[in-house]
C-alpha cells in the first residue's frame, strides 16, 4: 500500500474530482445494495408466499421499517390489483434502481479520468525536472536508454497498474461492505461461514501476488537494457553501417529482446494465473455455500426467497472481490515501476545552492583555483591533483595536454557541473559554492567540441533559454559568428527546422550556431572545449574567426587539441596526469624545450 500512498500524494491537486468520484461511487453502491432486498418480494410473489405486514408501520429511519413499508405497499397492490400488477411494480422498481446505479457508475469513471491522466502528467513532469536538476555524475553511472524507459514505460506501467485500479480500490470495498452488510442482515450465521472461506482464498492469492512484484521488477529492468541498446543503435547508425556491424548489433539487440521476452512471459503467466485461480476458488466457495445454505433452509433457519437473495448478495461480492484481487496483482507490478521511478526522484542532488546563497551579476577581478583536487568516486584515482591557477579578468588561458590529462575537468568544475573534492574555486574572492548556481552559470558561455543543438528552428536554437530577445540581436549574433550567410540561404531562413541534433547542417554550420548562441548571451567568462578539433580546415577557419570575435574583451578558458589555435593565449597551462607541469606563453614554453615543445613537434608546428 505504500506505493499507492506515494501516488496519492500527487492527487492533492485534484481534490474536486476525488470528491465527486467518491460521492458517485457511494450513490452507485447505495442503489446497488438497495436492489438486493427488492429480490425477496419478487421471489415471494413468484413462489406464492405471503407478503407481510398487513398494517402500515410507523415511519422510522431504519432498514426494518423501510422494508416493512415497502412490503405493506406491495401487499396493498396485490390486494387491489393482483399479483401480476405487483410483479410489474417490483420489476419497474428494480429497473429504476439499476438505471441509477449505472448512471452513477459512469459518472464515477467520468470524474476519475482527469484524475488519472493528471497524475501521470505530473509524475512525468516531475521526473523530467528532476532529471535536469541531477549532477553530471549521475548520468555517468546511469544508462540513457534505461532513464528513457523509466520516464516512458515505467510511468505508463504506473498508469495501467496502479491508477487503473484507483477506481477499483475506491468502489469495490464499498460494494463489498454494502453487500456483506446486507448478507449479515439476511443471515449472520451464513455470512460468518462465507467470510471464513473468503479469508482462505485471500491467503492463497496473496502468495502469488508477492512473487509477481519480483518478476515485474526484472521485466522492467530488461526493458531498460533493451532501450539502451536501441538508443545506442539510433545514435550510431553511421558507424554500424561503416563497419559492417549490422549483424553484430542485431545479435546484441536480439539477446536483450529475448531476455525481455522470457522475463515478460514469466510475469504474464503469473498474472494470468490470477483470474482462473480466483474463479476456481470462487466457484468452490459457492458450492460449499449452497450446501451449507440448503441445510439452513431445510432446518427452517432461512426461507428459500431469503436464501436466494443472500446468494445474489454473495454474487454481488464476488465481482468486486475478483476486481480487488486483480487490483492486488496490478499493484504488485506497479510497485516495481514505482521503485524504479523513485530511483530517479530520490537521487541525491549533490550540486545545489547553499542554505543562504549569494547573488552575483558580474565578474570583476579574477578566478582562482586553490589547491584543487578531484575524483569522480571514492576509491577512484585522482583526476586533478593540487591545482593552483589564477585567471585574471580579460585573460585568455589555454589548457593543453594529452587526452585524460584533466583539462575538461578543470573547466567543468567552474560552472559547478561537479564540485571539487579538495580545495576551492573562488570568483572575486568568493567560493563558488556560496554563490547561486543560476547566477554563477549566467556569467558563462560554453562552446563544446560537439555542437549540441535541438530539433527546432535555427532561431530557437540560437535564442535557447533566453527571454525578451529581439530578432535584430539574434541576426547580429549570427553575423558575428559567421553563420548569417548560410542561415539565410536555407529554405526557411531563421525559421528552418534543423532536424534531430542539427543533422540537416554541416559540422561547421552547427558549431557556428553554438557560437552565435554564446554571443547572444554576451557572457563575461567563456569556456571553449576543443571547439574546432572536429572540423575540416575551411570550417575551422570560419569557426576560428567567429571564436576570435566571441573572445573579444572576455575572460576565456580554452581547451585545445590543435595547438595552432592557442599560440596567442596570455598563458598556456600544460597538464599531465591531472597536474600542471608547465605554464607560460607559447614562446616561453618553446624555449623550455619540455612537454609543450614535444606536443608542438608532434603537430609539426615547431
Amino acid at each position: 500500500m505504500q506505493s499507492l500512498f506515494q501516488i496519492l500524494q500527487y492527487a492533492k491537486n485534484y481534490k474536486g474530482y476525488i470528491t465527486l468520484n467518491v460521492v458517485c461511487n457511494i450513490l452507485m453502491v447505495f442503489f446497488n445494495i438497495v436492489s438486493i432486498p427488492m429480490l425477496i418480494p419478487f421471489l415471494q410473489i413468484l413462489l406464492g408466499q405471503s407478503i407481510p405486514p398487513t398494517q402500515k408501520p410507523d415511519f422510522q429511519w431504519n432498514i426494518k421499517t423501510l422494508t416493512d413499508l415497502f412490503y405493506y405497499q406491495l401487499g396493498h397492490i396485490i390486494e387491489i390489483f393482483g399479483k401480476e400488477k405487483a410483479l410489474i411494480y417490483v420489476c419497474g422498481s428494480l429497473v429504476f434502481l439499476f438505471l441509477l446505479k449505472n448512471l452513477f457508475r459512469y459518472l464515477a469513471l467520468f470524474f476519475m479520468t482527469p484524475l488519472r491522466t493528471g497524475i501521470v502528467r505530473d509524475i512525468r513532469q516531475k521526473l523530467y525536472e528532476k532529471t535536469l536538476s541531477l549532477p553530471l555524475s549521475y548520468f555517468s553511472d546511469e544508462r540513457k536508454g534505461d532513464l528513457i524507459s523509466r520516464i516512458s514505460n515505467d510511468v505508463m506501467e504506473v498508469e495501467w497498474s496502479i491508477l487503473n485500479v484507483l477506481e477499483t480500490i475506491v468502489r469495490e470495498p464499498l460494494l463489498i461492505i454494502g453487500a456483506i452488510s446486507m448478507m449479515v442482515y439476511i443471515s449472520p450465521v451464513l455470512t460468518g461461514f462465507v467470510l471464513v472461506l473468503i479469508l482462505i482464498t485471500a491467503i492463497i492469492i496473496g502468495g502469488i501476488g508477492r512473487t509477481l512484484k519480483k518478476e515485474s521488477a526484472l521485466t522492467q529492468r530488461k526493458m531498460g537494457d533493451m532501450m539502451t541498446v536501441l538508443d545506442e543503435t539510433l545514435g550510431s547508425v553511421r558507424v554500424i553501417k561503416g563497419f559492417n556491424a549490422e549483424k553484430y548489433q542485431t545479435g546484441k539487440f536480439r539477446l536483450e529482446n529475448n531476455m525481455f521476452r522470457n522475463a515478460m512471459t514469466k510475469a504474464l503467466r503469473r498474472r494470468d494465473l490470477s483470474s482462473p485461480l480466483t474463479e476456481f476458488l470462487g466457484i468452490t466457495t459457492v458450492c460449499v455455500l449452497v450446501w451449507f445454505g440448503f441445510k439452513q433452509v431445510e432446518n427452517g433457519s432461512l426461507t428459500p426467497s431469503s436464501f436466494i437473495a443472500f446468494l445474489y448478495a454473495f454474487f454481488t461480492v464476488i465481482d468486486p472481490a475478483k476486481s480487488f484481487s486483480s487490483a492486488y496483482y496490478h499493484l504488485q507490478r506497479g510497485r516495481a515501476a514505482i521503485d524504479r521511478i523513485n530511483g530517479i526522484l530520490d537521487a541525491e542532488e549533490i550540486i545545489k545552492d547553499s542554505d543562504a546563497p549569494l547573488s552575483i551579476s558580474s565578474f570583476k577581478d579574477k578566478i582562482e583555483y586553490k589547491n584543487v583536487s578531484f575524483y569522480y568516486r571514492e576509491n577512484d584515482k585522482m583526476i586533478l591533483k593540487n591545482i593552483n591557477l589564477t585567471i585574471k579578468k580579460g585573460q585568455i588561458i589555454a589548457l593543453v595536454g594529452a587526452s585524460g590529462a584533466g583539462k575538461s575537468t578543470i573547466a567543468d568544475l567552474l560552472p559547478r557541473f561537479y564540485d571539487v573534492t579538495e580545495g576551492s574555486i573562488l570568483i572575486d574572492g568568493v567560493n563558488i559554492k556560496d554563490l547561486k548556481i543560476k547566477d554563477l552559470r549566467a556569467l558563462m558561455g560554453i562552446v563544446t567540441q560537439e555542437a549540441v543543438l535541438f530539433n527546432d528552428t535555427i532561431y530557437n536554437n540560437i535564442v535557447f533559454g533566453l527571454e525578451g530577445v529581439t530578432e535584430a540581436a539574434v541576426i547580429e549574433a549570427a553575423k558575428s559568428a559567421n553563420a548569417h550567410e548560410f542561415i539565410v540561404n536555407t529554405e526557411g531562413g531563421y525559421q528552418t527546422n534543423i532536424g534531430d541534433r542539427g543533422t540537416k547542417l554541416s559540422g561547421g554550420q552547427r558549431q557556428r550556431m553554438t557560437i552565435a548562441r554564446a554571443l547572444l548571451r554576451n557572457p563575461e567568462i567563456l569556456i571553449l572545449d576543443e571547439a574546432t578539433s572536429a572540423l575540416d580546415s575551411e570550417s575551422e577557419k570560419l569557426v576560428q574567426e567567429a571564436l576570435t570575435e566571441l573572445m573579444k574583451n572576455r575572460t576565456a578558458i580554452i581547451i585545445a587539441h590543435r595547438l595552432s589555435t592557442v599560440q596567442h593565449a596570455d598563458e598556456i597551462i600544460v597538464m599531465k596526469d591531472g597536474e600542471i607541469i608547465e605554464r607560460g606563453t607559447h614562446n616561453a614554453l618553446i624555449q623550455q624545450n619540455g612537454e609543450y615543445y614535444k606536443l608542438v613537434e608532434l603537430q609539426g608546428l615547431a
